[in-house]
């Protein structure tokens, strides 16, 4: 007998796109629940306006936290994470129902790849086309606990991975990659910070050389084009010289002057 499925879409603030979400997983879900955390610019009237989604609603901590959250409370014991931005491709569609109808006992979760676009372009290379755990079984999966791209925590012989592909539309402009990446590479680096990493002058200043030469270079970030080789800068600095930075600051940085704290000092004799 088919197993039901609950498709949980994590949201805040995606007016424009929560709508395509929702209308590519109506094939798949016996459930969609919106888990939303103080959307105000319309998502919500969009939701109520579509219908047939059921809502809940918390404030973010972090992402991990947000899905450990949410999941519990599906309806069904199968859960499929679908984030606002991205969309579940027909070939997805049609192996998530294959594998629903007679899921194997032993596996728990299911990886589903990513086919990424940015400001509208696809992405065949440049790393962005990675994986993760997507498709799981509602009371034995958790989110690992770290603030930025936790995983699930299922042993790799309780996995399998599914060919079809998210449809991940990520950034439509530079504002909106930089609005993420602020709060994001400080995130990150407080996650390696209590893990007790540090950052010197080998991870400011060749780390990000050696993140965009492997992008862009072997992993034939090049063949992407212009949109390829922004990735691969993006990600050079973001990703790794950006983070690194935000550790040095940690540990370095001085706390600037506030020269009217000292209005109230009595003057030296």
């Amino acid at each position: 007998m088919r197993r039901t499925l609950t498709v949980l879409i994590p949201c805040k603030n995606e007016r424009k796109n929560i709508r395509l979400c929702i209308e590519s997983v109506r094939d798949i879900a016996d459930e969609i629940l919106v888990a939303d955390s103080g959307s105000t610019d319309g998502t919500l009237d969009i939701i109520h306006q579509i219908g047939g989604c059921r809502i809940i609603q918390r404030e973010y901590v972090n992402h991990g936290n947000f899905v450990n959250w949410a999941v519990p409370q599906a309806t069904h014991a199968w859960v499929m994470i679908v984030d606002a931005d991205e969309r579940v491709s027909e070939k997805l569609t049609a192996e998530v129902r294959q594998v629903l109808n007679d899921p194997p006992e032993h596996i728990d979760a299911y990886w589903i790849s990513f086919k990424c676009f940015f400001m509208g372009h696809p992405l065949r290379f440049s790393r962005w086309n990675t994986d993760a755990l997507r498709l799981i079984r509602r009371d034995r999966c958790r989110n690992g606990e770290c603030r930025v791209h936790p995983e699930f925590v299922v042993p790799p012989h309780k996995t399998r991975k599914l060919k079809g592909k998210l449809l991940h539309h990520s950034y439509w402009t530079y504002d909106e990659y930089f609005h993420k990446y602020q709060s994001y590479t400080l995130m990150v680096a407080k996650d390696k910070w209590e893990k007790g990493k540090r950052s010197g002058w080998f991870a400011l200043l060749c780390r990000p050389m050696l993140r965009f030469m492997q992008l862009y270079i072997l992993r034939l970030g090049f063949l992407d084009g212009l949109p390829g080789l922004q990735v691969c800068m993006l990600t050079a600095f973001y990703n790794t010289f950006v983070k690194q930075g935000r550790l040095w600051e940690m540990e370095h940085a001085l706390p600037q002057p506030d020269p009217d704290a000292c209005e109230d000092q009595p003057l030296a004799a």
